[in-house]
């Protein structure tokens, strides 16, 4: 099992009370931590503009920029967002962004890549907010996009949503046959499907029986689609919050709902806070947290993406996944 890292980027009020100058700074210390240490395989970034459980006033910094920040001033760890949301760019230009990035970091750009989901964005955007038999058909169609302009360097393709004439992206990505793509998302008749198409990884719930289920309605399409279900590595992602007694990580999530809670209020910050609050979501004692994950491991997830909410302001939780969880599970 290997593991990537969150970066704190504000999405989930994760740098609230760093003065806005202080921002960089705490976010690439962190990310030259991880970077540097040798234990993580990859960091992590999210593709949104306002934060959650509800929009404020507070930072959001943009994923794709990060990228190309991260892949100058990092040098040996992979670099992912979870996820870019398809429809915010033009496929052809994400595909330009991610190459250049790749090569900026000497080819380390991961894609991660799903149809898209945050309404209040979409809209306040100016993108609208299509079905979601929209979003997904872009996505479809922009992977597919993608894919050809990597390995190519030249991309024409003519469907229902893009439209790309003798587009070139040049310089390819250095990673021979393109960047890996993460597609992400559960949805079982369409996203999946997409997956077992075209990914290299997955990404859906950590919840076991759900995994379990997910699992075995991609192994499905990769049987209908004539893709070999083995090659794909299936990931999933937990909000980690870790104190060596039960009391300890109680004490650590309240820490976390009294900071939001002033932005949000306590009903958003408690349902927020419940997707934390259980082992299985990714919170608990350094014992609790292997039992979990090795039940993930058992029903073959290979990779698990930690969220930490309180890294910005105390890598404890951080330190201490990495003397008693990862070495257990790696």
């Amino acid at each position: 099992m290997r593991f990537g890292l969150f970066i704190p980027q504000g999405w989930r009020l994760d740098l609230v009370g760093i003065d806005p100058g202080e921002h960089w700074r705490v976010m690439s210390d962190l990310a030259t931590y991880v970077d540097e240490g040798g234990i993580w395989d990859s960091l992590w970034v999210y593709d949104h503009f306002h934060t959650v459980p509800v929009p404020t006033s507070e930072a959001t910094h943009e994923a794709w920029s990060l990228m190309a920040a991260y892949a100058a001033t990092t040098s040996r760890i992979k670099l992912g967002q979870m996820c870019t949301a398809m429809s915010y760019r033009n496929p052809v230009y994400l595909a330009k962004v991610a190459a250049t990035a790749d090569i900026i970091s000497g080819g380390r750009i991961q894609m991660g890549i799903g149809g898209g989901w945050y309404e209040h964005e979409w809209r306040a955007y100016g993108y609208g907010f299509p079905s979601a038999g929209v979003r997904l058909g872009r996505l479809d169609e922009g992977v597919q996009i993608m894919s050809d302009a990597w390995r190519e360097g030249v991309v024409s393709f003519e469907g229902k949503h893009y439209q790309v004439d003798k587009a070139i992206v040049a310089p390819k990505p250095l990673q021979r046959g393109g960047i890996p793509l993460w597609i992400a998302g559960g949805g079982e008749k369409v996203t999946l499907r997409i997956a077992a198409k075209y990914a290299q990884y997955t990404n859906f719930t950590s919840e076991p029986e759900g995994f379990a289920h997910k699992s075995q309605v991609l192994a499905g399409h990769c049987r209908d689609v004539g893709t070999d279900y083995e090659a794909i590595i299936r990931s999933a992602n937990i909000n980690a919050v870790v104190g060596d007694s039960e009391a300890e990580v109680k004490d650590r999530l309240n820490g976390v709902r009294a900071r939001i809670s002033a932005l949000t209020g306590e009903t958003a910050a408690d349902a927020m806070l419940n997707s934390m609050s259980t082992p299985q979501g990714g919170s608990g004692t350094p014992e609790q947290l292997v039992e979990s994950l090795q039940k993930l491991r058992d029903l073959g997830c290979e990779y698990v993406i930690c969220y930490f909410p309180e890294a910005a302001y105390d890598r404890s939780s951080i330190e201490v996944f990495e003397r008693k969880v990862i070495p257990a599970l790696a």
